[in-house]
C-alpha cells in the first residue's frame, strides 16, 4: 500500500512540474545583487504557478537577448536604449516600474578631494585631473552607459592607467574598486546592499543627473512569436501593481529603501 502511495505522490508531484510555465527574463545585475528579486519573483511563481529564469546582465546585453527573442520580458535601467528597442518593434507594453539614483563612491581619503554636493561632472574632472583610480563597469550596462554620458557631459575621455573599464556587474565593480580603493559609479541599490562588505563610501550623491529610473517590457510576439507574451504580461502586471509596487516600496537594507515605486494607478 506504501509503496502505491508513493508512486502516486510521485506522478502527480511529476505532473505539476510539468505543469509548470516558464517564464525568461533578462534584467540588470543591479536588481539581482540588491536582493529585490529575492521578494517579488517567489511571490508571483507562486500565485501563478510559473517558474522565472532570470539572466542577470548588463542593460545592453539584456536587451540584446531581448532583440534575439532568447527571453520572454526586460527589466532594465536604461531608458535611451529602452526606447530604440521599442522603436525597432522588439519591445511592447513598457512600463515604468521604480527609481533610485546613481552615487559616487571611493575611499574615505577622497584623494580627489571631492565635495558631497558638486556637480557630478565636477566630480568626474577632478578624478581625472588627480588621475585618482577609478573602476568602470565596462560592460554596456545601465550603469555603464550612465557613466559615460556623464564622462562626455564633463568634456572628458578617461583613459590612462588611473581608468580600469573592467567588464563586470555591479556587485563585482564594488569589489574590484574596494580592493583598489578606487572610485566608481553604483547605483544606490546595489551600494546599500554591499555596503557592510567594503570600505567604499558615498563622496557624490544628488545631482538630477543621477536620477536612476527602471523600465519593464515585454519581447514583441510580432517579432519573436515564441515568446511568451501571455506570461510577461502577468508579471509585468503584477510588478506594477498595487501589491508589486508595496513589496518595492517596502524593500530595505539596514533600515535604507533600496528603490521607490514609481507605476502610475
Amino acid at each position: 500500500m506504501k509503496k502505491i502511495l508513493s508512486f502516486t505522490l510521485l506522478y502527480c508531484l511529476s505532473l505539476n512540474t510539468y505543469s509548470t510555465d516558464i517564464l525568461r527574463m533578462s534584467t540588470t545585475t543591479s536588481t539581482e545583487n540588491s536582493g529585490l528579486l529575492k521578494v517579488l519573483d517567489p511571490l508571483f511563481e507562486k500565485i501563478y504557478n510559473v517558474r522565472l529564469d532570470v539572466i542577470a546582465v548588463g542593460t545592453g546585453k539584456a536587451l540584446r537577448l531581448g532583440e534575439n527573442g532568447d527571453v520572454d520580458v526586460v527589466f532594465v535601467h536604461a531608458p535611451a536604449a529602452e526606447l530604440k528597442f521599442v522603436k525597432k518593434g522588439y519591445g511592447v507594453d513598457r512600463k515604468a516600474v521604480m527609481h533610485n539614483d546613481f552615487v559616487l563612491i571611493g575611499p574615505k581619503s577622497n584623494p580627489a578631494k571631492i565635495t558631497s554636493k558638486q556637480a557630478i561632472q565636477v566630480a568626474l574632472k577632478r578624478i581625472a585631473e588627480t588621475q585618482s583610480a577609478f573602476i568602470s563597469r565596462g560592460d554596456d550596462s545601465g550603469t555603464h552607459k550612465k557613466e559615460k554620458s556623464l564622462w562626455q557631459q564633463a568634456g572628458i575621455e578617461p583613459s590612462g592607467s588611473w581608468y580600469s573599464a573592467v567588464g563586470q556587474g555591479m556587485g563585482a565593480v564594488l569589489t574590484i574598486a574596494n580592493e583598489k580603493q578606487a572610485y566608481t559609479l553604483a547605483d544606490r541599490g546595489t551600494y546599500i546592499a554591499f555596503k557592510d562588505k567594503i570600505d567604499l563610501v558615498i563622496i557624490n550623491e544628488g545631482d538630477a543627473a543621477l536620477f536612476n529610473p527602471y523600465h519593464i517590457m515585454a519581447v514583441n510576439p510580432a517579432k519573436h512569436p515564441h515568446a511568451r507574451y501571455y506570461l510577461a504580461k502577468k508579471y509585468i502586471e503584477f510588478i506594477t501593481s498595487n501589491e508589486g509596487q508595496a513589496l518595492i516600496g517596502a524593500y530595505k537594507k539596514k533600515g535604507e529603501q533600496l528603490f521607490y515605486p514609481d507605476a502610475q494607478k
